[in-house]
């Protein structure tokens, strides 16, 4: 039927990212979907970014991809969390318009000019001589390519439960790929079969706002995309409401009738979103839990109700939804359900995102094991331009720890697998100071130029942002303001005065002192955006932790920077264990510091692999 570079089999998160990094980059691409209207689909929750999750949209957006973009178009709601704690944690959080997003980011996939997006499902792969060559449609339409990604979400193998009726189905009541799952099986692909849920989705005037506790938007919206410096819209307002211990006691009286707890779900759910009869059996000393009401959009009257996945049958969420304060009138559109789902090992695939498998197939978010949009997308991300770099003959684009939440997810998931939909988390990172979502641009917008992702515009616009910002700093150096001018903005903001000159840069590192609040006592000053003022100010008040942990990552970089030859023989190195050589030959990692973080490597091992690396050099084996 056609002939492509790269075809990507999904269009959800994961797929729009794949398909337009591919087609940025040059090449020719096909994305399938199984029906058009799930393009970018917000099948779950309605919102985008929050606590690190906000950190990779930042990265995806500084690489050149489009969901910050796309959510700076459609979001109805806009909140900046962990404010009261350090930069790190700072987390960007937007609650979308879903409808809206779909319809944009489908409109940006219809008008990429290299890119063809058509309906249909692929059933089959084709693949010779060990590489991924096509797809084979249900219709029977073979289409040819250099290479495939595989980005199906939910979709594969997709089953719904709600109590005791388990039916085949994608999200949404969208149709399921059946075929393919059996497909991958037949070529020996290693599947897992994972488990999410939903809330149930209610009429807006069946409930009691007056009973609930309001949520607002932030009055300084800050956007997602480093394109934009200002983004005005007027803002939906969000609900906060709890369960109660009547809630509870419907709950555990029907523990027997949910899927969950009844035998018919076998694929895991996520630990840290469980369904509310999971929480109520894992936390029974809980009193309460706590509901975030949040409209779906501005042109539908459904609300999400965060925080109450559920499996249990209808007639039980009914009654004890009509507990909660607030939605004692409740009118359901749609039912909350469990959807269990296939998904790979995702120690099957090389950092690049390739399968080890099979050449030139590339897989991306929770057909990998991981779960969210924000995560499916930047997996997307980087399977695109590492499909596209294969297909130039170019070495792989990977990130590493240090340098991006996108390198830690990656390497999570590749290198120490999942037993469960992996989340991202602040918590994962080593290096979180470094990697803020303020400074996502600096960190890798230059990467994104050098590979051909980012255009012009972006980057000129960096390379000023960066400027500007080192300019500033260096003035705020050598700017010495008199105690009788910046004292009275000290005793304003509760700092203590001063009794000698002083500089700016001195005055800034003080926590209580903003950047905006000397302007009185600093009249010189050079515009800056708010992305720039931010950015600015975190790295003078934490310059010195800064510092500190760039030596940390100077030595992380040490182990990463020892390159495990292609060819090594695990089974012929004295001392490994023989738990460390099955790993190390599964994984083949490609340095000694993804190889210490291999699940069943111990550091005896990699002083093994040392002291193997160092005789090999020696003797002539490997060069340096």
């Amino acid at each position: 039927m056609g002939e492509y570079d790269i075809i990507v089999i999904g269009a959800g998160h994961a797929g729009c990212e794949a398909g337009l990094a591919a087609a940025r980059m040059g090449k020719k691409t096909l994305m399938l979907s199984i029906n058009l209207e799930s393009v970018a689909m917000m099948a779950c929750n309605p919102s985008i970014g929050g606590t690190g999750k906000g950190h990779l949209v930042r990265e995806i957006d500084a690489l050149g991809g489009e969901m910050g973009i796309n959510t700076d178009k459609t979001f109805i709601q806009s909140r900046m969390l962990n404010m009261a704690k350090g930069p790190a944690v700072h987390s960007l959080r937007a609650q979308a318009d879903k409808n809206a997003y779909h319809i944009e980011m489908k409109r940006t996939l219809e008008k990429e000019e290299n890119l063809d997006l058509k309906q249909g499902e692929a059933v089959d792969i084709i693949i010779e001589d060990g590489k991924a060559s096509g797809v084979v449609l249900k219709t029977g339409s073979c289409y040819r390519g250099g290479a495939v990604i595989i980005a199906t979400g939910t979709f594969l193998g997709g089953r719904i439960f709600i109590g005791e009726s388990s039916y085949e189905s994608g999200p949404n009541g969208l149709a399921p790929s059946t075929e393919l799952a059996e497909r991958l099986r037949d070529y020996g692909f290693p599947m897992r079969r994972f488990k999410t849920g939903t809330p149930a989705r209610a009429l807006s005037t069946s409930l009691d706002y007056e009973r609930m506790i309001p949520h607002e938007g932030d009055e300084n919206i800050v956007p997602f995309s480093f394109m934009n410096d200002d983004v005005t819209r007027e803002q939906v307002m969000c609900w906060l409401t709890y369960t109660n211990e009547e809630t509870h006691r419907v709950i555990r009286e029907n523990f027997h009738r949910s899927a969950l707890f009844g035998g018919q779900i076998e694929g895991v759910g996520p630990r840290y979103c469980p369904s509310i009869e999971d929480k109520v059996n894992r936390f029974a000393d809980k009193k309460r839990h706590q509901l975030f009401i949040e409209p779906e959009g501005l042109y539908t009257d459904e609300m999400y109700i965060q925080g109450m996945s559920s499996s249990l049958p209808e007639d039980v969420q009914e009654k004890f939804y009509k507990t909660i304060e607030g939605l004692e009138n409740i009118k359901i559109v749609r039912p909350a359900y469990a959807i269990e789902y296939d998904c790979i090992d995702p120690l099957d695939l090389k950092l690049s995102l390739e399968s080890r498998r099979v050449e030139n197939l590339f897989c991306a978010g929770q057909f990998n094991g991981s779960s969210g949009y924000e995560e499916a997308a930047a997996q997307g991300l980087m399977a695109g331009i590492n499909a596209v770099r294969k297909l130039d003959g170019k070495e792989s684009f990977i990130l590493d720890r240090s340098e991006a939440y996108i390198g830690v997810l990656i390497d999570d998931l590749v290198t120490k697998g999942t037993n469960e939909p992996y989340r991202i988390m602040t918590s994962r990172a080593e290096y979180r100071l470094m990697l803020r979502q303020d400074n996502a641009d600096l960190r890798l917008t230059e990467k994104g130029w050098n590979i051909g992702l980012v255009k012009r515009d972006r980057y000129e616009r960096f390379l000023e942002k960066k400027k500007m910002v080192e300019k500033e700093t260096e003035r705020l150096r050598k700017k010495i303001v008199k105690p009788e001018e910046i004292n009275p903005i000290l005793l304003q903001n509760g700092s203590s005065p001063v009794s000698n000159p002083a500089s700016l840069i001195d005055i800034l590192r003080r926590p209580e002192i903003s950047y905006d609040c000397t302007e009185p006592a600093d009249r010189e000053r050079y515009k800056l955006s708010p992305h720039q003022k931010t950015m600015m100010e975190v790295q003078i008040k934490y310059e010195g932790y800064i510092e500190k942990q760039k030596r940390q990552i100077e030595k992380f970089r040490r182990l990463e920077d020892k390159k495990l030859p292609e060819d090594i023989d695990y089974s012929s190195i004295e001392g490994l264990r023989t738990e460390a050589r099955q790993k190390l030959d599964k994984i083949r990692p490609v340095s000694l510091g993804q190889a210490s973080r291999i699940s069943g490597v111990s550091p005896a091992d990699i002083n093994v692999l040392l002291i193997y690396m160092e005789k090999r050099r020696r003797s002539g084996g490997e060069r340096g």
